[in-house]
């Protein structure tokens, strides 16, 4: 539709000058009008991409996305891309317009048919085109039958261990066949058997045990199809008897061979087209896998073909040829042949197969009895649960679209599942959307077969499905094909394309009649009007007068003239929030105006409850109401405030009282007379419904009620109320007072005759006697029983989920009564009721709640969990109740532990409740309630004490427990737990029974309580917002809101009500109740809630208590109920950050002739508050100033102005300081608190005398003494690029001839700065790092010399790309599957957000031959991919790159060819959290995307198999960096000592399994240097200041957690723990410590030399002692030194600090850490305020510098002694900085007088061998080392070695260690002065033949063990490993493993090698150990 548009000749200028001012009009003026254009399009262009895509052609328009138009006008001026309604608002002719149009057909649509049964769907094929971004709804109806066809395909364990299992089976026949026919009409059923693959180590391949692994078994196999699927029941039963059990060696069974079999071989197991096919998996073991290590170890590599390969016989043929299946395939295979697994597992392996569930769209785990006697109800259960979830799935959808299930209703299915009836037809609405970008790329840019293809979409139990023909619409214009070639509207200098001129190179603007070269000096066209500077200062001119500006997204407009941040703002907020800030204005989003688009165009916000606006009394402005004035009170929509007088009625009451009836609190007339309105007298009332509320009251003073209404006036105008009062009231009958005189003497008669009946006849005395009797009150004994007979409770008006049920005691209080009770869930169910039949599974770990009174008085701090008492009271509880509960079988550790109080408890209420959560089997909760009673009867549980009486013991459907009476109480609470859950019935009912009394004398009277709860459907939910807000003081008001759900509308009512916590009312806020009316449609109110300020005496005593208020929500009313937060808690915050002020600069310059002195200071921090802060002058000559400076809220800068004029004396030269001080309550002074005045000299300069300056002579009275200049002012940086820092100074008095800028890397010393020389005030620092923090400064220079130079200015570079990953390396698992990895960049240039791996097909000469696979990781710490379903054979090409915020890096590649590796080691190392990613998958298997930390795996010979988890991570994480030179290692021996330590034993199993890696790197990549080390360090100068940590950033953020301790120290005194040493008088301790007292003993109670004496008295004794005789100086309650300081390596700049609390009479305050580097520089400074904390983390160190670090600690009495430590990080750092650690380089913890690292070398499963360095530095000679060896989780006996030894390497062999279990090794050095610090190591034994792998490990130490090989078979396994100098594998660099069989006699050797490396001085030297076993 492109026009051609002839020349206009008029546009010829024959004058260049008149052309070029022609030209730049012209640009000017479109500039204009596009920013015009702009501003009327930004109102939307949030959602218009079109325009936002900047689109350079007409195609690239449309294909932007849906409603996209492209106007090829050439006079057209507006964007030519855009929404087709802006293109034609714009002026764009509507024919012209181009736009494009999707289609949608239906081929096949055939209704259901619901009298068929079988599942069917409608429509069935349909195709569809999208626009990008289109979205199409598609309507689809299924229907599932009652009794659809099923075929169940039943796969039995045959292993030995199922025999009782198949016996059951056996006897089950008839069962069986009665359950198939429930399940459907049309069924088959067929059955299955497998064991393990028939080859070792599966299976015992002795010929006796091939014929018969177990009396009366068959022989051994893989998989047996037994039954083809048949209806036929009896022949099923009788070919079922038919078979016997077989058998095999390890526990995981093969059954994932069998599940493949039955899959694939769908003619010969039977499935039919149109069933439902089941297959249902019967085992009590767990399963092989693919590559888990087993079948390897008899030489099967090739990967599952997943073909069938069944016999005539139905048996597996390939078992012993290829792998088991991967966990990928199996669910690939099964959801392509439509079949539900049901696995039916016992429950040793139920956890197993609970996971293994998450894997499969749909499938069933159930529980078995351990001989499968509940098979049968087992798979009804599963089926049930199958037929009634209907999960809808688009199968084989392209990655361009975007697939969503709604329902009829609009709402959308949470993963697809709906709940349709069988039987019915189900109706869902299909929602398809094609994306518009993908991975911000272009959709129309992808692959063809990635935007079109076929979706299956289904529910995921049929077969049947609709078939949707997809594809992405990618529309061309045909103008494009008929350009106008140097067209004359393009002055001849580009082409006509579209009615768009394409310039030719070298010309610029709309119609190329711009000049690149002839305007590109010329920057007087980026000057904009009112401006003096190009592009305003605030960016780049380049040609044809176009400015680039420096930060776009701040600045913009043609000149940068408009800042992005400048608009109005309203509640703080840039324009509200509700638009944007565009050229210098807010353009407001839809349905907002105003300056800061704060006003709503709707007036929603000022309807009244009956829809009406402002009620009629007011105007709608700015979205509230004005309104009329009116004697009442008025809400925010101009309606009587009623609320606020409680209620209508209430605020009308006295009125009408008095107006009506001249009675009431208003009777007098004055008083009567200011009532806002009349009353009209009426005969009779309205209809309640017809008025707005009806009253009745009575009337005090004759006892009469009286009637009223009230409602608003019929008039608008009318200001009054209309109230109709009923003339006639309502009065009682007349009195009857004159029968009280009778009623009493006839009672006073009656009692007579009973006293003389009492006295005088013995009959009647006993007959009264045994009626008193029957009266509790004249009762001899005591009764108890509840209070109530039956309670009702609404489930929506439920605050908790216990009700405190009271139990009351009558007759005589004295003594104690105990009474236990229980209580019965659902007790309202027959015993035919479907819940009461579902027994439930007596082995199922349920959760237990268990109640005990503590013997403690409760504390406020107990109610905060994370205070100190509440942290030990729960330590000590779970200590001890763990202790206890341990002889309970099945029950874990106890949890979720809380203290509170019961409020009525009689004597018992102040003292403590403990909750807490015990997991255990169902079954042990009677025990579990008679060992708690046992020990609440003893009074202890362990050390617990706790108070005999009470106790609860709950399930999840039962409670017992007990509650006392103590003497002199008649009433106590029983809290009875409701067991409230979603599946109960709508009315349900609980038993209470209170079952007898065993300790006391009362009987029991009412023993039951019948509490019902009744569920109804809510018409409205009530709740807060939020479970917590803050409000400052200052805000005056907290407004809390509160929100309504509306299910069914109309109105409702809610009570609200605030109560005191911490905060008081009347103290911190004003308590607020009321209740809350909400109309039609209305969903939220606000309640204000007043806040106090604080009161002069708080303030003086300085209360940092956190204050808390509660607000409650109860009493909902017209069926409405409380939702998820019906309570909120208010925290009134007391201060708020305070504003930091500050002068601007440290000096000010100014000369004699300046008029005024300007001084700025500036604030920052808090701006919003008003803030106060005084000045003064000091050391001035003239004057003694001072003043106040006031910022108001949102000021960050002020001026002092000073007028010397205005002082008597003349104006001189001199220096003077200005000081800030005072500043008010929410303010604080910075670090610059003085500031400098310089006054020179100064002037009108002659002509003579601006020669003499230009000469290079400056006016001595303008320079510094010796004629040198002073420092310029105002030095400013800003990065302006990742490699560029622009620099802009004032400059210096005088005449400076130039200036020097010095610049270097933050953290470097100055001495190392670069040095430029500059002529202006300016400079542009180039060819620097990105993302690195930069240090610089300037100072100006004449004839005399350089001057002073600035202070130091610090800017950060832009971030950049990052570079290329580090080498690929590939762990070649098969020929087709491997696992690759990649290091970090070496610069990341930022932060790393994600990485991409690209792998592609390629022939020999590199061309790609098939389609490529792109993956993306967005986790960056998982720098591995595991490829699965490669090509065999093929060599793959493998790119990986990756990203920060600024975009992707360049790729690293690689290419391999897996079949040409090495085959696959004996063991595959499952690295855990790797993403698993199958090569022949489609895009539908993100879904399936595994990682291998969840790969679930059994050890050899283990019964009870084990699962992967917590106990396979290294300190809590799984490390993914152990193929990464210099990274830390996922390998089995595990270290915290050293991570430059190696050992290469790699076992797997029961075998030697070694690893096969290789490494191969891409052309030109950078050899990584030698380490370097040594000894660094910084002078500086002294002196102590307090700051935070601050991180130091060179090209990448390091954070580090304690996660990351590799490394530790630990230096302290001897402990007690090394008994019988001969210990020198000297000092315990690090050598040079400043504390005298420490130095000689140490006083901790479990560490001093004395701790060895038994006796805690003699020892408390001795302790006491020695603090009187050896350290008088301390006064009491001054802590005692630390006693131990341990150094923890997180990083190569990062620390952790540890130290043990220090004795102390007193608490502890708080501790100081106080560290400098050890050859001087600063001392810094750390306070920890929070006695709990005895660990700091450092991140500021510098890598190789040695620090010296002082802890000590603080009590009221004042600071205690310190502990020192000196210690450096060791670690390879960057030649071009030696403060840059490599990226991924091993660091170490090294310190003068420690051992040296540890390294460990398995020698056998239960010994080691450990050896060390000696000190470099040892304090005194070294006569030896103590080694202690300790379980790290406590259990054994400490272990103790003294070594004798003084050489530099030391080893010492430690035996009886056990397998499995972590060790933690300390050496110490013993010298002539004492003992030094000492090193630790963390290590672990591990084997896989019984327990879970350590999650210590980081190094490799395993089991070996030898096992059977068949006959004749000789093995020979080595080991080769190479070695570099350096700590890194170079490029390219294989590690392999050889195999090698031959016959002759069986012989196995190992060869073991341990590699240690250690850093000195630049070198590496490698010590290689062998041994062979």
């Amino acid at each position: 539709m492109a026009r051609s548009v002839s020349s206009d000749k008029s546009l010829e200028i024959a004058d260049p000058s008149c052309r070029k001012e022609m030209g730049r009009w012209t640009l000017h003026l479109s500039v204009s009008l596009w920013l015009l254009l702009m501003l009327m399009t930004f109102s939307y262009t949030d959602a218009n991409y079109c325009f936002a895509s900047r689109s350079k052609t007409c195609s690239e328009c449309l294909q932007a996305g849906k409603g996209c138009a492209y106007c090829p006008d050439e006079t057209f001026n507006g964007p030519r891309c855009d929404m087709y309604e802006n293109i034609l608002a714009h002026g764009c002719s509507a024919g012209a317009v181009i736009t494009s149009q999707s289609r949608m057909s239906i081929e096949r649509n055939e209704k259901i048919k619901v009298q068929v049964q079988q599942a069917q769907v409608s429509p069935q094929q349909m195709t569809m085109s999208f626009l990008p971004g289109e979205e199409k709804m598609v309507d689809v109806e299924v229907f599932a039958p009652t009794k659809g066809p099923i075929d169940l395909y039943i796969l039995m364990d045959f292993s030995n261990s199922m025999e009782d299992d198949l016996g059951n089976l056996k006897k089950m026949g008839k069962e069986l066949a009665l359950l198939v026919e429930r399940l459907s009409d049309d069924y088959t059923i067929g059955f299955g058997k497998f064991v393990d693959k028939v080859i070792e180590p599966q299976t015992d391949m002795r010929p006796d045990k091939l014929a018969q692994p177990w009396p009366n078994s068959d022989p051994p196999f893989s998989f047996q199809n037994v039954i083809k699927l048949t209806k036929d029941l009896d022949f099923f039963n009788a070919e079922l008897k038919n078979e016997n059990i077989s058998g095999n060696l390890d526990a995981p069974e093969g059954g994932f061979d069998a599940i493949l079999q039955a899959a694939v071989c769908g003619d010969k197991i039977g499935w039919r087209q149109q069933s439902t096919h089941l297959l249902v998996f019967s085992t009590e073991s767990a399963f092989h896998y693919e590559a888990d290590g087993a079948n390897v170890l008899s030489g099967i590599l090739p990967r599952n073909d997943e073909l069938c390969h069944l016999d005539d016989k139905g048996r597996y043929t390939k078992d012993i040829t290829q792998d088991y299946p991967s966990i990928p395939t199996l669910v690939r295979v099964l959801g392509k042949n439509n079949i539900i697994p049901v696995f039916a597992v016992t429950n040793n392996c139920f956890t197993y197969y609970k996971k293994l569930q998450e894997y499969f769209p749909i499938a069933e785990v159930g529980l078995l009895q351990e001989d499968s006697s509940n098979i049968l109800q087992v798979m009804e259960i599963a089926f049930n649960n199958i037929r009634s979830k209907m999960r809808i799935r688009a199968e084989d959808r392209p990655k361009a679209f975007e697939a969503q299930f709604l329902s009829t209703s609009g709402n959308v299915a949470e993963e697809g599942d709906f709940d349709f009836k069988p039987g019915a037809v189900g109706k869902f609405k299909m929602l398809l959307k094609a994306q518009r970008l993908i991975d911000d790329s272009p959709v129309c840019n992808m692959d063809r077969d990635e935007k079109e293809g076929i979706m299956r979409v289904k529910p995921s139990t049929f077969s049947s499905a609709v078939n949707v023909k997809a594809s992405v619409l990618c529309p061309t214009c045909d103008c494009e094909k008929s350009a106008i070639p140097k067209a004359p509207r393009c002055h001849g200098n580009g082409d006509l394309v579209c009615g768009k001129c394409q310039c030719f190179d070298g010309w610029l603007s709309t119609f190329c009649n711009c000049s690149a070269s002839a305007s590109a000096l010329d920057t007087n066209q980026c000057i904009g009007p009112g401006s003096t500077e190009p592009c305003s200062g605030r960016g780049d001119c380049l040609e044809c007068g176009t400015c680039v500006c420096y930060n776009p997204d701040q600045f913009e407009g043609p000149y940068c003239q408009y800042d992005r941040t400048q608009c109005q703002r309203f509640g703080g907020f840039l324009c509200n929030d509700r638009g944007s800030c565009i050229m210098g204005r807010c353009v407001c989003s839809d349905g907002w105006e105003g300056n800061a688009c704060e006003c709503p165009r709707s007036n929603q916000t000022c309807l009244d409850s009956k829809g009406g606006v402002c009620n009629g009394r007011g105007k709608c402005l700015c979205g509230r109401c004005q309104c009329t004035t009116s004697g009442l009170e008025m809400t925010s929509t101009c309606e009587p405030n009623f609320q606020a007088q409680l209620g209508v009625c209430e605020a009308t009451r006295s009125c009408v009282q008095c107006q009506a009836w001249k009675t009431g609190a208003k009777k007098d007339k004055e008083e009567c007379d200011k009532c806002p309105f009349r009353v009209i007298m009426v005969d009779e009332l309205k209809e309640g419904e017809r008025v707005l509320e009806k009253c009745t009251f009575r009337d005090e003073d004759d006892d009469c009620t009286y009637h009223y209404t009230v409602e608003n006036p019929k008039i608008p105008t009318a200001k009054d109320l209309e109230v109709q009062v009923l003339k006639k009231k309502d009065c009682p009958a007349a009195s009857l007072l004159w029968l009280l005189p009778l009623l009493l003497f006839l009672l006073l008669l009656l009692a007579l005759l009973l006293l003389c009946c009492w006295k005088y006849c013995a009959c009647c005395k006993s007959c009264c006697q045994n009626c008193l009797a029957l009266l509790p009150c004249c009762n001899k004994g005591r009764m108890v029983g509840f209070k109530e007979d039956e309670y009702l409770l609404r489930q929506s008006l439920l605050t908790s989920d216990h009700l405190d049920t009271p139990m009351v005691r009558t007759g005589p209080l004295k003594g104690t009564d105990v009474v236990r009770w229980k209580v019965t869930d659902n007790v309202h169910r027959s015993p035919n009721h479907p819940q009461v039949l579902v027994k439930p599974n007596p082995k199922e770990i349920i959760q237990h709640p268990v109640s005990l009174r503590l013997n403690r008085r409760f504390s406020e701090n107990l109610s905060r969990p994370d205070s100190r008492d509440a942290e030990q009271l729960r330590k000590e509880v779970v200590d001890n109740l763990n202790e206890v509960y341990k002889q309970i079988p099945g029950a874990q550790k106890i949890q979720k532990t809380s203290f509170g109080t019961q409020k009525n408890a009689g004597k018992r209420q102040d003292y403590t409740i403990m909750d807490t959560i015990l997991s255990a089997p169902r079954s042990s909760y009677p025990d579990i309630v008679r060992l708690t009673e046992k020990n609440v009867q003893s009074g202890r549980f362990q050390d617990l004490k706790v108070l005999p009486g009470y106790y609860t013991v709950a399930t999840d459907r039962e409670a017992a427990g007990a509650i006392e009476f103590q003497e002199g109480v008649d009433s106590v609470d029983v809290h009875v737990p409701l067991f409230v859950k979603d599946e109960d019935d709508d009315k349900k009912q609980l038993l209470v029974e209170a079952t007898d009394v065993p300790l006391g004398i009362a009987k029991i009277g009412k023993r039951l309580v019948n509490i019902t709860i009744i569920k109804e459907r809510a018409t409205s939910v009530f709740s807060f917002l939020q479970p917590a807000y803050t409000y400052s003081r200052q805000d005056g008001v907290a407004d809390i809101p509160i929100s309504r759900e509306i299910i069914e509308d109309g109105r409702t009512q809610v009570s609200y009500r605030s109560r005191d916590n911490t905060a008081k009312d009347k103290k911190d806020y004003v308590s607020v109740d009321g209740d809350l009316t909400y109309g039609p449609g209305e969903t939220q109110k606000v309640v204000p809630v007043r806040l106090l300020e604080l009161g002069e005496k708080d303030a003086l005593l300085d209360d940092k208590q956190t204050k808390q208020f509660i607000m409650d929500l109860s009493n909902p009313r017209q069926g409405a109920k409380l939702g998820r937060y019906p309570r909120t808690t208010v925290t009134i915050a007391d201060l708020p950050e305070p504003s930091v002020m500050m002068f601007k600069r440290g000096t000010q310059n100014f000369t004699t002739s300046d008029p005024t002195y300007t001084i700025p200071v500036v604030r920052t921090r808090n701006p919003d508050s008003l803030a106060t802060v005084k000045w003064r002058t000091k050391k001035a000559q003239r004057f003694e100033l001072s003043g106040p400076l006031k910022f108001s809220p949102g000021e960050t800068e002020k001026n002092i102005v000073i007028d010397p004029r205005a002082h008597p004396a003349p104006v001189q030269q001199e220096t003077f300081q200005l000081e800030l001080f005072d500043p008010s309550s929410n303010g604080s002074i910075g670090e610059r608190k003085t500031t400098i005045v310089n006054v020179v000299e100064g002037g009108p300069k002659s002509p003579e005398m601006s020669k003499t300056q230009q000469s290079g002579f400056s006016n001595p009275i303008n320079t510094l003494p010796g004629g040198r200049l002073h420092a310029p002012s105002n030095p400013r940086a800003k990065a302006i690029g990742p490699r560029s820092i622009r620099l802009n100074w004032d400059p210096p008095p005088g005449n400076p001839m130039g200036y020097k800028v010095k610049y270097w890397i933050y953290g470097d010393p100055e001495k190392n700065a670069q040095v430029i020389d500059v002529k202006t005030p300016q400079a542009d620092l180039t060819n620097l790092y990105p993302y690195c923090d930069y240090e610089m400064r300037v100072s100006a220079y004449n004839a005399m010399g350089d001057g002073n130079d600035t202070d130091i200015v610090t800017c950060q570079t832009l971030e950049d790309v990052p570079g290329e990953p580090g080498r690929l390396a590939f762990n070649v698992i098969s020929p087709t599957v491997t696992q690759l990895s990649w290091a970090e960049p070496a610069e990341t240039n930022g932060n790393i957000t994600a990485y991409e791996v690209i792998y592609t097909p390629i022939d020999d000469e590199q061309k790609q031959v098939g389609a490529a696979k792109k993956v993306k990781i967005d986790n960056p710490k998982k720098r591995m991919l595991l490829i699965e379903n490669l090509v065999s054979a093929q060599t793959y090409q493998y790119k990986v790159r990756a990203k920060n915020s600024v975009g992707w890096g360049p790729f690293r590649d690689a290419t391999i060819n897996l079949a040409s590796q090495p085959v696959r080691p004996l063991s595959i190392p499952i690295i855990p959290d790797v993403p698993i990613v199958d090569a022949e998958a489609g895009d539908e298997y993100d879904s399936y995307l595994m990682y291998s930390n969840e790969v679930l795996k059994s050890p050899a010979g283990s019964k009870t198999p084990s699962v992967s988890g917590e106990d396979y991570m290294i300190n809590g994480k799984w490390d993914t960096n152990f193929l990464f030179p210099g990274g830390s290692g996922v390998r089995n021996l595990s270290t915290s000592s050293s991570p430059m330590s190696t050992v290469s034993s790699n076992y797997r199993g029961d075998a030697y399994t070694p690893g096969t890696t290789t490494y191969i790197s891409g052309p030109g990549s950078p050899r990584r240097p030698d380490m370097m080390g040594g000894m660094g360090g910084m002078g500086g100068m002294g002196g102590v200041y307090s700051s935070d940590v601050i991180m130091r950033k060179r090209s990448e953020n390091r954070g580090y957690t304690d996660e990351n301790i590799r490394d530790s120290i630990v230096m302290g005194d001897l402990s007690s723990k090394f008994p019988g040493l001969d210990v020198p008088s000297g000092v315990y301790g690090f050598p040079g410590s400043q504390s005298t007292f420490q130095s000689q003993f140490s006083y901790s109670r479990s560490q001093g030399p004395r701790a060895r004496t038994e006796s805690s008295e003699v020892r408390e004794a001795l302790y006491d002692l020695d603090r009187v005789l050896l350290d008088a100086r301390l006064s009491p309650g001054v802590p005692d030194t630390p006693s131990r300081l341990v150094f923890s390596a997180l990083g190569p700049t990062a620390l952790k600090v540890s130290w043990q609390e220090p004795h102390c009479e007193k608490d502890i305050l708080g501790y100081c850490v106080l560290y400098q580097e050890l050859n001087g520089g600063e001392v810094k400074r750390i306070n920890v305020t929070n006695p709990a904390e005895n660990s700091v983390i450092i991140q500021d160190l510098l890598p190789n510098h040695s620090y010296l670090f002082k802890v000590k600690a603080q009590s009221q009495e004042g600071w205690g002694p310190e502990r020192e430590g000196v210690i450096t990080i060791e670690s390879a750092v960057d030649p071009r900085s030696p403060l840059s650690p490599m990226p991924g380089s091993p660091f170490t913890l090294s310190t003068p007088s420690a051992p040296g690292p540890l390294v460990f070398t398995a020698l056998s499963p239960d010994s080691l061998q450990l050896s060390w360095e000696k000190p470099r530095k040892p304090n005194g000679g070294i006569l030896g080392y103590v080694v202690t060896c300790e379980q790290l989780h406590g259990g054994g006996d400490m272990r103790s070695f003294q070594v004798s030894s003084d050489t530099a390497e030391t080893k010492l062999t430690v035996p009886n260690l056990t397998e499995n279990i972590p060790y933690k090794f300390k050496v110490q050095a013993r010298t002539t002065q004492g003992f030094g610090p000492e090193r630790e190591g963390i290590i672990t034994i591990e084997s896989q033949d019984g327990g879970a792998l350590s999650q210590y490990n980081n190094q490799s130490m395993t089991r070996r063990e030898v096992f059977n090989m068949p006959t004749e078979v000789n093995t020979v396994s080595n080991i080769s490993r190479t070695m570099v100098n350096d700590p890194y594998f170079s490029d390219g660099m294989m590690m392999t493993t050889q195999h090698t069989e031959s016959s002759g006699m069986m012989m196995q050797q190992i060869t073991k090698e341990v590699v240690q490396r250690s850093v000195m001085g630049g070198t590496s030297i490698t010590n290689k150990m062998f041994y062979d076993s």
